[in-house]
């Protein structure tokens, strides 16, 4: 029987293998694994205001504002000694965990070429599938896989809404795939990017990941990693780096969650709110990239739809983590338990380092949407799953768009 787990992949140094439960749940680019996480319209679990980002001083040094100091100081943490590094401490008690603790300050040059292409070493583990035992009737027969086909170069021509975050969690850098979604509350000129929960916070383990940053059109030239070897920061990011303001998953992948197993999957989500890492010239990532898609919250039901395209940035063998791929197939169902909601379903051959990025189909008006994102997939590679959207994911993307209304 096959395994599943998390879509993500994790570096540190070596090899990943080895790593804790909670790291699992964050390397998404190089297995898949079953997560999720969501929250109502009525729990926004994100309190507070947005978080203000770091700058920088005429003398190259980072300058972190008051606020963010003083919410970390709450939690034993001097944020002075954040820039310097202080950021790798992984103590548990020091983990910020709750949503209203969110806090990402921006370390200029951190995500350097080598770091971003480096964070893709796959994790090893995973789940029998007879632990997916609440099925009652609702779960599909599995896919036939579906071969992952290379996105066409330059990614931007093609593909423009997709990119990779990036992060850090206790055993290295972390990375997912991505998608630069719709602001309704700023039309036009979009701030927000849709990836899976698992990508932002470790669930029930642990809290909020570190240094969260997205880059659209990763790697727009489809390079491989030996050829991106000494590139400089303009060739892996065109587009710049745009580190998260705020992120936002559901309560139930916060309290639920899991790396392995499918906890949380039918909640796997999660949005950011990004700024860009050198301020820019006032463009928002909508008008810098030129495209948003928008989030179907109402998709058809799975009968109805006649394709799903999953995309992302693949990490584990036979791929490298630097190229976009894509998979189109109808979807199926596939139900982890009884109380949870119903998942969709794809073949795939996509592996980890693909999660986050968003599934595409034609919504609810008849144009393309984004409908659910990669959260879970075999060990083996075949299929993925991804969550269904509905209240609870609408609950958290209209949370972040209220949130920075206006600005």
């Amino acid at each position: 029987m096959r395994s599943i787990r998390p879509l993500f992949t994790a570096r540190r140094g070596g090899s990943a293998r080895g790593r804790t439960p909670v790291a699992a749940a964050v390397a998404l680019g190089a297995v898949l694994a079953l997560t999720a996480t969501a929250c109502g319209p009525g729990d926004d679990n994100a309190g507070g205001e947005p978080t203000s980002t770091a700058s920088q001083a005429d003398d190259g040094k980072i300058k972190i504002p008051d606020d963010i100091k003083d919410r970390l100081k709450e939690h034993g943490i001097d944020l002075d000694k954040w820039k310097d590094g202080a950021w790798k401490d992984w103590d548990k008690d020091k983990w910020l965990r709750e949503a209203q603790d969110f806090v990402n300050p921006i370390i200029a040059g951190l995500w350097d070429p080598d770091r971003m292409r480096d964070a893709d070493d796959p994790e090893q583990g995973g789940v029998d599938d007879n632990d997916i035992s609440g099925d009652q009737g609702v779960t599909d027969p599995t896919p036939d896989p579906v071969d992952a086909k290379p996105v066409g170069t330059p990614y931007h021509s093609n593909a423009a809404e997709a990119g990779k975050v990036f992060f850090d969690g206790p055993e290295g850098s972390m990375v997912c795939s991505a998608t630069v979604v719709k602001d309704p509350a700023n039309p036009g000129k979009s701030n927000m990017v849709w990836t899976a929960g698992h990508c932002v916070h470790a669930g029930k383990s642990g809290g909020w990941y570190r240094n969260i940053a997205f880059v659209p059109s990763y790697n727009n030239s489809g390079k491989s990693a030996a050829d991106l070897q000494n590139a400089p920061r303009e060739e892996v990011a065109p587009y710049g780096v745009w580190w998260s303001d705020w992120a936002q998953t559901s309560e139930q992948w916060i309290e639920q969650g899991g790396p392995t197993g499918g906890q949380g999957a039918p909640y796997d989500f999660a949005v950011l709110h990004v700024t860009p890492e050198k301020g820019g010239d006032g463009k928002s990532l909508e008008e810098t990239v030129g495209t948003a898609l928008p989030v179907d919250f109402n998709a058809p039901a799975v009968a109805n739809i006649a394709t799903m395209t999953a995309t992302g940035y693949p990490a584990a063998s036979p791929f490298d983590g630097q190229k976009l791929y894509q998979c189109p197939d109808k979807p199926g169902r596939l139900s982890l338990t009884e109380s949870d909601p119903t998942m969709y379903r794809i073949g795939c051959t996509m592996t980890g380092g693909s999660s986050g990025g968003g599934w595409v189909a034609q919504g609810s008006d008849g144009k393309p949407a984004l409908v659910s994102n990669t959260s879970i997939g075999p060990v083996t590679a075949g299929w993925l799953a991804g969550p269904h959207l509905g209240e609870e994911a609408k609950g958290v993307y209209d949370a972040v768009s209220e949130k920075f209304a206006g600005q």
